[in-house]
Parts: C-alpha cells; structure tokens; sequence
C-alpha cells in the first residue's frame, strides 16, 4: 500500500481550498514526479554527450633481456570527424526538450486531474447536503401523514407510500455518501494519500467556470503542450538522423610516443595513424531507419495536431453547452420547483393538497437539482479537460 505519512503533514485536516490541493498533487503526485527525474536524466546525458573520447595510452616491451630490450610508450587519442559530437549533443539537447515537453503535459493532466475531481467533492458535497434535507422533510411529511391516518382524515394507503418515499430518501442519502466518499478519496489520490484527511472541498455550486473566447484559445493552438510535444519528436527524430549520417565518417586515431632502446642507448620518437576502412559497413540500415522513423514523427504530428484540434473543439462545446444548461436551471427551473415543492408540503399540511401532490412536487424538485449538479460536475469536467490541452489555468476558478 501506498505510503502517505509525509502528506499526511501537509495536507489540512479541515478545509481544503483548490490552490491547497494543487499545491500538493504537484509537490506529490508520482507519476509527475517521475516526468522531472526524467527531465534530470536527459541533463545528465546531455552532460555526457559533450565529453570528448578519452586517450588511451598504450606501453608496449620487447624482447626480456634489460641489454636488448625495447620499451614503447604511446599516448593515442581517438578524433570524432563528420560533425559526430556536435550532431550527438544536438540529438541530446533535443531529447531534453522532448522531456520537458512531457512534463508540461503531465503537470497540466495534474492540474486538470485535481480540478475534476475537487468539483467532484464539491458536487457530491452538496449532493448529501440536499439528500439530507430531503430526508428530513420526509421524516416530517411521514410524521403528519400518519397523523392525519390516525385521525381519520387519510388513507393507510397514503402513510404506506409515504413510508415507502422515506425509506427511498435514506437509501439516497446513503448512496450520496458513499459518493462523497469516493470523491474524497479520488481527489487525495492526485497526491498520493490513499487516506484523505481534509474534512471539507471549499467551493460552492453557484460558482461555474467562465467561458474563454474562442479566438483566444485557437490563438494558442501552436504552443498546446500536446502539439509542441509532437513537434520536439520530430526535431529528436531528425537529429537522430544526423548522428547516423555522421557514423558514415570513421573515427581516427592519431599516435604519438617514444620508443627506448636499451642496445642503442637511444630514444625514439614514434608516431601513428589509425584509419578504419568503411568496406562492409557504411551504416546505410540506421540511416535508413533513422529517416522512416522521422517520417513515422512527422506523421504523429500532423496527427497529434489534428487530435489536439478536435479535443479543444469539443471541450469548448461541452463547457459551453454545460454552462448555459446550469444557467438556465439555476435561474428558471430549479425556483419554479422549489416554490411548487414548498407550497405543495405547506398545503398538505394544512390539508388543502393530497401527498400524491407533494411525492410529484418533490420528484421534480429533486430531478431538477440533479440535473444541475450533473450540469455543473460536466462544465467544469469540461473546463478542465481545456486545462489539460492548453497547460493553462481556467479563468475565474472558485479557490
């Protein structure tokens, strides 16, 4: 099981602001943290394709007599040519790039992710609060109704379904809290504690995301994490093809050293050029294979922007077509219900309605409050998948 004793420290164990929990998926969150190590690996293989090949030096002794004996010292150093080294850093360089892109695509898939599921809390929240209310005016609805039975002045049959109505009430406020829980528990996974301490999400259901311009995000299009990301493959792709077109040039090796000769009592200077012939392998397959998979780079590309495209289109619609959903049941729907409801519950209590009335009054007050509450979970499911294609914050986002 995970371990989670060091965010246990940080995270509050009252109320919970969205920055706050932000703060901690993108201090926490694995699979983020996973994209910066990567993006150390690459610096580090950066750092090690700047190096140059190290000299070897070589001592060689001929003959075992000391009076005749030679003795060789050679000091060889190993000459990259074709452009090798600068098309090697160029092709690491280019490899960190792709990393860093990678992590901007994670951390705005957290940001996104933590977005989601907070608004999920917050609508379960309010989802139990709601349930909650309606059970105690069932319980108060079910106390009158076998009142009036006892009195004479209502069916048993009415007190049957009122009972009925309750019992379905509390098996909603049940299920309202498993929800909660769930969302909880979804919502503290971003940071990697599989046991939430945070009591409260702090936000309210009145609050909807704000509806960017369109041209401000097609503005944008070019610099989305997931299009740049596919752009830096290509431009890893084709360094790559320069390393192996350079590997068509061999290396060489250039000597230098001295040769003692014990008999003669004299030195010599010795000096060496080692060429290898490219006759059999002139690296013709990784070439070949280097250009293919920069073809099969720019096809992803094109793809990707493509792809890209679409998801920003239909997050735009979703987000639109939520929010002016949620609007219209916020200010038209949702007060004729809740008006109707309550006048229903008053006027049975005081006789003048049937409870068939309230039951039908109540079912469209709770329909339309669920419609909401999904209307508000999809806008800012919606806003914030827009988060995770542009890597940008929404605006106006209830902290």
């Amino acid at each position: 099981m995970p371990s989670n004793a060091a965010n246990q420290t940080r995270e509050p164990s009252g109320s919970l602001p969205l920055q706050a929990a932000l703060r901690l998926a993108l201090q926490a969150n694995p699979e983020l943290r996973a994209a910066e190590h990567e993006v150390l690996a690459v610096e580090a293989a950066t750092m090690q394709a700047r190096a140059l090949p190290n000299p070897t030096l070589e001592i060689g002794v001929e003959d075992t007599r000391r009076e005749t004996r030679e003795t060789t010292v050679q000091l060889s150093q190993p000459l990259e040519l074709g452009g090798r080294r600068a098309s090697r850093v160029s092709a690491a360089e280019r490899a960190q790039d792709a990393a860093r892109a990678d992590l901007s695509v994670r951390r705005a898939a957290v940001q996104a992710d933590v977005i989601t599921a907070f608004m999920n809390t917050v609508a379960a929240q309010e989802r139990l609060r709601l349930s909650q209310e309606s059970q105690d005016v069932a319980d108060r609805v079910t106390t009158a109704v076998s009142k009036r039975v006892q009195a004479g002045k209502a069916s048993p049959v009415e007190e049957t379904r009122a009972r009925v109505a309750q019992s379905y009430v509390r098996l909603e406020v049940s299920k309202a809290q498993s929800e909660l829980n769930n969302a909880r528990l979804a919502l503290a996974s971003t940071w990697k504690n599989v046991s939430p301490q945070f009591q409260h999400a702090v936000g309210t259901v009145s609050t909807l995301p704000e509806l960017p311009g369109w041209e401000v995000l097609a503005a944008k299009f070019s610099s989305l994490p997931g299009v740049v990301r596919a752009r830096v493959e290509v431009a890893r792709r084709e360094a790559l093809v320069a390393v192996e077109q350079s590997r068509r040039t061999p290396d060489v090796a250039i000597t230098a050293g001295i040769k003692r000769s014990a008999e003669l009592g004299r030195n010599q200077a010795v000096f060496g050029l080692s060429v290898p012939l490219p006759l059999f392998d002139r690296n013709r397959g990784n070439v070949l294979e280097a250009l293919r998979r920069t073809d099969v780079a720019k096809d992803e590309f094109e793809a990707a922007e493509t792809r890209t495209y679409n998801e920003l289109v239909q997050a735009y619609e979703r987000l639109r077509v939520s929010r002016h959903e949620a609007q219209v049941l916020a200010s038209e729907i949702l007060p004729g219900a809740q008006s109707a409801y309550d006048a229903a519950v008053k006027g049975f209590e005081f006789g003048k309605f049937a409870y068939f009335d309230v039951l039908d009054a109540q079912r469209t007050l709770i329909q339309s409050k669920a419609d909401y509450l999904r209307a508000f979970s999809e806008s800012h499911r919606a806003s914030a998948d827009i988060t995770r294609i542009t890597g940008v914050d929404m605006p106006n986002i209830e902290h």
